[in-house]
């Protein structure tokens, strides 16, 4: 884990988490969302006034990008504030190698449609807001395409499971099962139409079992970010 960036959404933006990434001598980019309502509510409150009065006085990296494709406009900006600049957020002291917090905020335009989206994150990282924004885009685009694939092969969306520990568990055991479907190649056909036999077949279930543990490395750990 030395030297990575570890990106993670909100279900993994605690302080635990950030201590172990950052003694590892890595780094994190972790999203701020609703479930932690006190920490996000500061930050949300703080950027917005700081949006309405300009950044005025306030030490802040900025960068905006416009890419256009497949008649879809996406306008990006980024800003990023050290986290001397805010005042004492909500558990400061526990977030191990804090250093910024960052506001991006997405105007897509498809069509006649726009709307506009705003995420906050806190990263170790020091803040380049291109090299930041590049590294949000990327853990964005594997983790829409990877839960459009859980969501085909596993019906993870439709899933009710809510209590305790119990949806972090499943949602492990579905990208341990991805990987060994995408490793198993005898039978050709999509992961949906691996995944019937495997539960079906004993015989093919082994199969699938077998490709994946004949890896003997990382690569039958969860995909995640």
């Amino acid at each position: 884990m030395a030297g990575c960036i570890i990106t993670i959404d909100a279900m993994g933006t605690q302080t635990a988490i950030a201590s172990q990434i950052f003694n590892a001598k890595a780094d994190y980019v972790l999203a701020l969302k609703g479930n932690d309502p006190t920490l996000y509510g500061q930050v949300k409150n703080w950027f917005e006034q700081q949006l309405y009065q300009g950044f005025k006085g306030i030490i802040h990296s900025y960068d905006k990008r416009v890419e256009k494709g497949h008649n879809r406009t996406e306008k990006r900006q980024i800003w990023c504030v050290p986290i001397s600049q805010l005042q004492t957020l909500h558990n400061q002291d526990n977030w191990v190698g804090l250093k910024w917090v960052v506001m991006v905020v997405r105007v897509p335009h498809v069509w006649n449609q726009t709307s506009r989206e705003v995420q906050f994150y806190l990263t170790s990282l020091n803040c380049v807001p291109r090299n930041l924004g590049q590294v949000i885009r990327l853990h964005w685009g594997v983790e829409n395409g990877l839960h459009w694939t859980l969501d085909v092969t596993f019906s993870e969306d439709g899933c009710g499971v809510r209590t305790g520990h119990a949806p972090q568990n499943l949602a492990l055991l579905r990208r341990i099962g991805l990987n060994a479907l995408n490793l198993e190649q005898s039978l050709k056909g999509s992961n949906r139409q691996k995944s019937n036999p495997a539960a079906m077949d004993n015989n093919y279930m082994l199969t699938v079992l077998t490709a994946c543990l004949s890896q003997h490395d990382e690569t039958c750990k969860p995909a995640c970010q």
